[in-house]
């Protein structure tokens, strides 16, 4: 009787110790997880903005839509100022502005175009990528707006916004630390996921984890 007595005891030591783990670990590998998922969202998030400003120096605006922003990517171009010589200290004592020196071919100011993709990304981007949150075994794209608010002294501003709620970057992983975690956001009035620019402020394009 005393030896089943000890088994059992045994066995609920082993499974409180278990239990004891298992809230220490499960915490450490859902951040472990999160981390890594909202660095490759982080990334491709820097990718559309860097996507967006290029739209807007060309086209003066942003774009809500992904095949037009793809579009831009894949087959659009860019003006390039190719910058051959420097104003020198010569020049300057010979009188010479930098206006001057280019007319007498001395500094060459030349404005070249180049492909978007090129030059934004590099051949081997996968711009038709762009668009899907990197999230394994998932299909799932950003939410993307753009449009035009007035700020408080009535000016007219472009703006855009790009953006994943937790409940997509961190599918499959631990549901109810999902949910704490974007009880958390809220609670601090801040938005349960990741994003860039805004709808509703001129916020020159920051994203909500810098």
């Amino acid at each position: 009787m005393k030896t089943v007595i000890q088994i059992v005891l045994v066995a609920i030591a082993v499974v409180f110790a278990y239990l004891i783990f298992k809230s220490i670990e499960d915490p450490i590998e859902f951040e472990k997880a999160k981390d890594a998922r909202y660095n490759a969202t982080i990334q491709k998030l820097k990718d559309i903005r860097k996507a967006e400003a290029a739209y807007k120096d060309v086209y003066g605006r942003y774009t809500g839509s992904w095949d037009t922003l793809i579009n831009f990517i894949k087959h659009d171009s860019l003006r390039l100022v190719r910058r051959i010589g420097m104003l020198t200290d010569s020049m300057i004592e010979a009188g010479l502005n930098e206006k001057m020196a280019i007319k007498q071919g001395r500094i060459i100011r030349d404005t070249i175009r180049v492909s978007a993709l090129d030059s934004l990304f590099g051949k081997s981007y996968q711009v038709d990528k762009l668009k899907y949150v990197p999230v394994p075994d998932t299909v799932a794209e950003f939410h993307l707006g753009a449009g035009v608010i007035a700020t408080g002294s009535g000016i007219k501003v472009p703006v855009f916004e790009a953006k994943a709620h937790n409940n997509t970057v961190l599918r499959g992983l631990d549901r109810q630390m999902v949910i704490n975690l974007n009880d958390q956001k809220r609670t601090n009035q801040k938005y349960p996921g990741l994003k860039v620019g805004s709808l509703e402020d001129a916020n020159n394009n920051a994203g909500n984890w810098e």
